[in-house]
């Protein structure tokens, strides 16, 4: 029998999920926003309010969903998974209760320092802007250097470093000014980061190759923040910069991490910082990255949609084989962003004009004269080959045809950057 899948989201991750399923289900999604991608791969594509549990349920009950799978964290906050285990409908992602390991930072730490998880840095939350923002600047006047959090999600944008980003001065107005009242500040963590997916389900850990996101706007590492310019994977499960034994011990946080969580379910992300005295943890996620799903899914040989089956019916999931191909992901994102982003460029790529490399549509408002750029990232394109540096050409080769209106990291995956991380970890060790 075939499986009816819902799909929640319409983002790169999101078309990446959805290319890896399309194959082997009726595939139908829902979203605020119609990706192109997905359309041209799904059943249909209802436009809906994807943190609207009610609305959810209701579409996943009209298709006639054996099972869902939730892409965003916004649903899953919003307890989007419990609407639909409450309509009989499995989905794959955490319930509400569980994804506050994403959702609340304050809630993440507290957990992580409870249960003795392996990596947790030194850390303190506050409650009150003003009180966090004076803890800040008594660090300053101590001369340590910290991240500083919001506690709630910011689209990966809200985090602020001190000695990287800002100075205390400018982190403690940051705090006062931002809105929020709920803060996280600690460690400033100095090493390479780097990130692993976990498949989890009924207990069991299946873990997926390390990435590496570059979430600096500008070339060099230069600039604000964003929700991530491009991403590279290697043939094996390791990194250039790291050891099996770094990979296994971040597993073993996650691992860790799942078992004192009880029930949890879904993917869990472990973005990671290579320190000299091992792997310590930046932050948990819920749900796949973006763009990390897209360098994992495509190099998946394992039918995804055999882990979401296992999952649902309590079975034990599959043991994970990848391709063994490297892959370097760069997203095209409008010129000006993340600052001042202007919408409105064509999207002159499609498909069959990126070659061998895959595309997979992000943010894009999708008229009947063509695809056009909204003021987030807009696409990305994702190279394969059997090194980073031949997965690096390969996706090069796909944005030479990249109109005006945009702007790529090309750094990502080239072979300076990434043996500046190699020597970078080789001087902290």
């Amino acid at each position: 029998m075939t499986e009816t899948v819902l799909l929640v989201g319409g983002g790169g991750r999101e078309h990446a999920i959805a290319r890896a399923l399309a194959d082997d289900c009726d595939l139908y999604a829902c979203a605020s926003n119609r990706n192109p991608g997905i359309v041209s791969l799904a059943e249909s594509v209802e436009t809906l309010d994807e943190n609207d549990p009610d609305a959810v349920v209701a579409y996943a009950e009209e298709v006639g969903a054996d099972l869902a799978v939730v892409g965003p964290e916004s649903p899953l906050a919003a307890g989007v998974v419990d609407a639909l285990e409450d309509a009989g409908i499995y989905a794959f992602g955490p319930k509400q209760a569980e994804a506050r390991i994403e959702t609340d930072k304050q809630f993440q730490r507290e957990f992580m320092a409870e249960h003795d998880i392996p990596g947790t840095p030194w850390f303190e939350t506050f409650d009150d802007a003003g009180d966090a923002a004076s803890y800040v600047e008594e660090l300053g006047e101590e001369g340590e250097d910290a991240a500083v959090k919001p506690a709630g999600l910011t689209g990966g944008k809200g985090v602020r470093v001190t000695g990287d980003q800002v100075t205390h001065a400018e982190a403690a107005d940051y705090v006062r000014e931002s809105g929020h009242d709920e803060w996280v500040v600690e460690e400033r963590l100095v090493g390479e980061e780097f990130t692993i997916q976990a498949f989890v389900a009924n207990g069991q850990v299946r873990t997926t190759p390390a990435v590496q996101d570059h979430k600096r706007a500008y070339e060099g590492d230069e600039g604000p923040n964003t929700g991530g310019m491009g991403s590279y994977s290697d043939v094996d499960l390791t990194l250039p910069f790291m050891t099996q034994a770094d990979y296994d011990a971040a597993v073993d946080v996650i691992e860790a991490t799942v078992d004192a969580l009880g029930g949890y379910r879904g993917v869990l992300y472990g973005q990671f910082m290579l320190t000299d005295a091992g792997p310590k943890v930046v932050e948990f996620n819920a749900r796949f990255g973006d763009p990390e799903a897209m360098n994992t899914l495509p190099v998946l040989e394992t039918p995804f949609l055999d882990v979401l089956t296992a999952a649902r019916d309590g079975n034990s999931l599959p043991e994970l084989s990848f391709s063994g191909e490297a892959t370097v992901c760069k997203y095209a994102v409008p010129e000006g962003y993340p600052t001042d982003p202007e919408a409105g460029a064509e999207v002159t790529l499609d498909e069959e004009s990126v070659g061998e490399a895959l595309l997979f549509y992000a943010s894009v408002d999708a008229r009947e004269d063509g695809v056009y750029t909204t003021t987030s990232r807009s696409f990305a394109v994702v190279g394969r080959g059997d090194s980073i540096a031949a997965a690096e050409e390969q996706a090069e080769s796909a944005l030479s045809g990249l109109g005006e209106g945009f702007r790529v990291r090309h750094d990502v995956g080239k072979p300076d950057l990434v043996q500046r991380r190699i020597d970078h970890m080789d001087e902290l060790r």
